[in-house]
């Protein structure tokens, strides 16, 4: 039997969560000092550490791992202390502490390793323990551990494999802080981990940034898609057991990837083959965790498994390790992503999407079971009020549709996807969102080219003709004072999601189009709304020939003046599209799951790549 470590303690949070220190401790004010010159903690008083970074994921381990014990190590000196074990359950809204300390610890001159054993109740997600001193104790480091035997450990070689285009602060400083943990030394794990830094953008310093454990690699613009899959290839060629993708305007917690490779050890057969989704926590609110674990719902949109939680939260702690992600047609994006690379040799690389939907669609390929954690994670910049429509209109409806025939999604979800496409395009039509309405035909268009187009598409032509069609939103400073006067958005409309009710709703889809009105009954007087959805609220919109569209700040707008000429087109074009899809929909799905395998496979990417280079 040999001791292995399931996780360490953190202490240090390099100022980053300085307004969330509940993500590390709970402490009263003045309780905990942290030296960031030793890298010491020193406590006085009672510091309770059941947070989400520090706690023990025991329900997690029990089911992924099998493992039933739980053990302590704590590098202390100074003053005595007691160790209370502490748990979670169901409707607490603190940690539950045990009623006496597990073991009282003498004075100490020098440092001391004391190991803890930590009572588990059978139902408890979640355990941890807490400090209690009445004069300073030093706390350098620590660990969770189990007892395993060495026969039952998986071989595990861990490949990190980041995409980039033109985020050298982001990827500079990740490669310095996983350089800092995870290549610092020559032991176990650190000869076990590799980082790839698949560059798009050819913008950074290949030979500064490599070194035994790093390889920049300079690679086309071929999207995340194409850089992704360059990185799974390099981890093909030096025979990793897994590859973890990431992407790069993350801010990194190395940690994460240590916690991963003991899970991974440990895994057992049930999830052998397991992917591992790392939460992403939103950088603007270091405690809000977005997103982990994502489903294709049956309406055709996508899904996140969880609500906003806050984790720094006991109610967050407990709702992220209970709420079960194993759920049909669940997969976990590629913010941070850990794939056995036995599934890449078996189900193939990802498809040239070139960026949006590759992740998912790879998730409906190989219906992994996914496995998450407290405490693995990145924090990632902020997705919401980031509408483009080059990415969003464009991208998400051709490779959709390319997702569903390759994958041979369930025939209601496609037509669910094409319900709320009409009905997305009629929304926005009627809002005068023109650019946005042609984006969208552009995608279902080019869905219709079948896969020969696919393998052939400049993505980043693409994606660049397609970026000029966006809706330019300028400084509202800049824009005529008289109209922004007459327009005061209401911020309740903003991208905000307010609850209209149903009536308020069923009005709102109505064909309430100001374009098939003569123009005595249509009013020069502009109104506002929101430049990523309809025309809301359409009771104050209808009938005005001027709208301007504010972002979810209201510092920025355009102006969209009616064009019934361009409506006339766009609506014409739709109809033809939509002959020709109900016409050759079904033979045009079949020609891409026909193609799928050369389009995943080495042979077509190593061309693919080279062509571009």
């Amino acid at each position: 039997m040999r001791d292995h470590v399931l996780c360490n303690l953190v202490f240090d949070d390099d100022g980053f969560l300085g307004e969330h220190p509940d993500l590390i401790l709970r402490a009263r004010p003045g309780s905990v000092v942290y030296d960031a010159s030793s890298k010491l903690l020193e406590l006085n008083g009672d510091v309770d550490f059941t947070t989400y970074l520090n706690a023990l994921s025991i329900g997690k381990w029990r089911t992924y791992a099998s493992v039933q014990s739980a053990y302590l190590r704590l590098e202390t000196r100074g003053g005595a202390y007691d160790v209370y074990g502490t748990s979670l359950a169901e409707g607490a809204r603190e940690p539950i502490r045990s009623s006496h300390p597990l073991v009282h610890v003498a004075a100490s001159d020098g440092w001391r390793s004391t190991e803890f054993v930590i009572p588990v109740p059978d139902d408890a997600p979640i355990v941890s323990f807490a400090i209690v001193s009445k004069e300073p104790v030093q706390l350098k480091g620590g660990c969770w551990y189990t007892h395993v035997n060495e026969q039952r450990l998986n071989d595990v070689r861990l490949a990190i494999a980041t995409t980039t285009f033109r985020k050298e602060s982001y990827v500079t400083r990740n490669v310095e802080a996983l350089r800092s943990v995870l290549f610092d030394g020559k032991d176990e794990p650190c000869d076990k981990f590799h980082l790839f830094v698949v560059d798009n953008g050819r913008t950074l310093d290949a030979a500064a940034l490599s070194d035994a454990n790093v390889t920049v690699i300079p690679n086309p613009n071929v999207g995340g898609s194409g850089g992704f899959a360059r990185g799974m290839m390099a981890a093909l060629d030096i025979d990793a057991t897994h590859v973890l993708l990431m992407d790069d305007d993350v801010r990194v917690f190395p940690e994460s990837f240590l916690r991963t490779y003991n899970l991974l050890r440990l895994a057992n057969a049930h999830y052998a083959n397991a992917f591992v989704e790392g939460g992403m926590l939103n950088m603007e609110d270091p405690n809000l965790l977005f997103e982990d674990v994502a489903t294709v719902k049956r309406d055709g949109m996508y899904g996140r498994v969880k609500e906003d939680l806050f984790i720094d939260t006991v109610e967050g702690m407990y709702a992220n390790e209970t709420t079960s992600v194993e759920l049909p047609r669940a997969y976990g994006a590629w913010w941070c992503c850990c794939i056995p690379t036995s599934e890449v040799r078996e189900h193939g690389l990802p498809l040239p999407l070139f960026v949006r939907c590759d992740d998912v669609e790879y998730g409906m390929r190989c219906k992994p079971a996914i496995m998450t954690m407290n405490g693995i994670c990145v924090w990632h910049e902020r997705f919401e009020g980031r509408f483009r429509a080059s990415v969003d209109s464009y991208q998400l409806t051709r490779n959709f549709l390319i997702m569903a025939a390759c994958d041979e999604l369930d025939g209601s979800i496609v037509r669910a996807f094409m319900m709320r496409f009409s009905r997305t395009f009629h929304i926005y039509l009627r809002s005068m969102n023109y650019d946005t309405c042609s984006l969208m035909l552009d995608g279902l268009a080019d869905y219709l080219k079948g896969p020969a187009f696919l393998a052939t598409a400049d993505g980043e032509q693409i994606l660049r003709r397609n970026g000029k069609r966006n809706e330019v939103l300028d400084d509202v400073r800049e824009l005529d004072p008289e109209l922004v006067a007459a327009t005061v958005p209401d911020p309740r409309y903003l991208g905000q999601g307010k609850d209209r009710g149903m009536l308020l709703k069923t009005i709102e889809m109505l064909p309430h189009d100001r374009h098939v009105l003569p123009d005595f009954l249509l009013s020069n007087k502009p109104a506002p709304t929101y430049y990523s959805r309809g025309a809301y609220p359409a009771r104050r919109t209808m009938r005005r020939k001027v709208l301007v569209a504010y972002d979810q700040s209201g510092t920025q707008a355009h102006v969209r003046t009616m064009d019934r000429g361009r409506w006339n087109r766009l609506r014409e074009r739709y109809r033809v599209l939509m002959r020709e899809y109900r016409k050759s929909g079904k033979e045009v799905a079949e020609e891409y799951r026909a193609a799928m395998p050369e389009l995943t496979s080495r042979s077509f990417w190593e061309q693919y790549l080279a062509e571009r280079a």
